[in-house]
């Protein structure tokens, strides 16, 4: 199976949070966004509304220092599921998450994360504008390299510029 995975493109987001409302409701049956697997972070200064969700990392941080190995990769999805059995509540893997993206259910006193809702997301379904994709890995890193490209194209036009003024 090839890996799949969210990305997000934080200009077409327009910080509605349905994403977030339909995960609530999904995972844990109530409309309750501070429920939800991914969460809308605004950034007012520069109007920016970006959805943060798990990276799914291969060296994932929030695995390791898990001290019972509730943690763990799902090969078959590339992506780390928690086993709830396990979890103690004890959030090291929220504190070590570089993206902000594990949260903590006061109800259950275990954490969670995006589990990719088994290969089929809801949040991306549910998307209008398409700022949240469900893509092959390797379409992903052709299209970050492409934005890369892009924004550097777009500094040397303004170098360019500046330098001939």
């Amino acid at each position: 199976m090839m890996r799949k995975m969210l990305i997000v493109d934080h200009s077409r987001c327009t910080g509605c949070g349905l994403c977030e409302l339909v995960c609530s409701v999904n995972k844990g049956g109530a409309a309750n966004p501070a429920a939800a697997r991914i969460t809308v972070v605004k950034w007012e200064p520069i109007c920016v509304d970006t959805p943060m969700v798990c990276q799914q990392c291969d060296t994932a941080p929030c695995a390791t220092v898990c001290p019972v190995q509730a943690l763990s990769r799902d090969e078959e999805l590339g992506r780390v599921t928690i086993n709830y059995e396990r979890c103690i509540g004890c959030r090291f893997c929220i504190a070590v998450c570089p993206f902000g993206a594990m949260g903590f259910d006061p109800v259950t006193r275990k954490v969670i994360k995006c589990d990719l809702c088994d290969g089929d997301p809801v949040c991306v379904k549910f998307c209008e504008p398409r700022a949240i994709q469900y893509v092959d890995a390797s379409a992903a890193n052709a299209a970050k390299s492409r934005q890369a490209a892009e924004k550097l194209a777009d500094l040397m036009k303004r170098v360019a510029v500046a330098t001939s003024a």
